[in-house]
């Protein structure tokens, strides 16, 4: 019965102090200050962002024309179609015609390179009156009065030379031709012909390496008697 009270004793006097700590703790809970609760949520990365302008477009007055895409395919017009195979059948006679033409200058040059004179003019005549209105008809008939030339032949080189002049005066063969038959002019005893020549060559072409030449022979000539050799 001792031991009995004993225990019970013991456990009265923990339970006391038990209750005695669960007191202080609640009086300590009671005491602490509760967390200020803001009325104002946290900003978000939303509230960070700059006020967005509205912008108004205004309608244009007029809308854009209308592009017809359609295109409407249809064979070409007869007449229309037999037109572009003239013009081609042309151009193909054009070129065939300058083929033939080159030909024939070329071996007209070539008789006289290799010395047949005679035949070689009788090419480059024959080629000017074929294609008179050929770039090289000028230089066709430069070329026969430099053959003639050559063959001491200066009245009928004069003719040839003379033709240049008179048929083709804006070819590229005028100067050399006029220079030519003012020395043709030289040997045919014709002094004055040939300084008139000259003279005309410094007055119409100054500037240029044939006018040079003219001026230069100007000057000889009154040195020298114009005849002589």
């Amino acid at each position: 019965m001792r031991a009995l009270r004993a225990d019970n004793a013991r456990l009265d006097s923990r339970l006391e102090r038990l209750e005695s700590q669960q007191v202080v703790s609640s009086s300590r809970a009671a005491a602490a200050p509760r967390p200020q609760v803001s009325a104002r949520p946290a900003s978000t990365s939303a509230d960070a962002l700059p006020p967005l302008a509205v912008v108004k477009l205004k309608p244009k007055k007029e809308a854009a024309p209308k592009i017809d895409t359609a295109v409407e395919v249809s064979e070409p017009a007869e007449a229309l179609s037999q037109e572009f195979q003239n013009e081609g059948a042309a151009v193909a006679t054009l070129e065939a015609e300058g083929s033939a033409a080159e030909a024939q200058f070329e071996r007209g040059l070539s008789l006289m390179k290799t010395g047949n004179s005679e035949a070689g003019v009788a090419q480059m005549v024959q080629f000017v009156s074929d294609w008179p209105r050929h770039p090289k008809a000028d230089n066709a008939l430069y070329f026969s009065g430099t053959a003639y030339m050559n063959e001491r032949d200066f009245p009928h080189a004069t003719e040839f030379f003379e033709r240049v002049v008179a048929q083709y005066p804006a070819g590229d063969a005028v100067l050399d031709s006029m220079l030519k038959l003012a020395d043709c002019r030289v040997r045919l005893n014709h002094p004055r012909e040939a300084r008139a020549t000259w003279e005309k060559i410094v007055s119409a072409f100054p500037g240029t390496p044939a006018a040079t030449q003219a001026q230069a022979r100007l000057i000889s000539s009154t040195q020298a008697p114009v005849g002589s050799p």
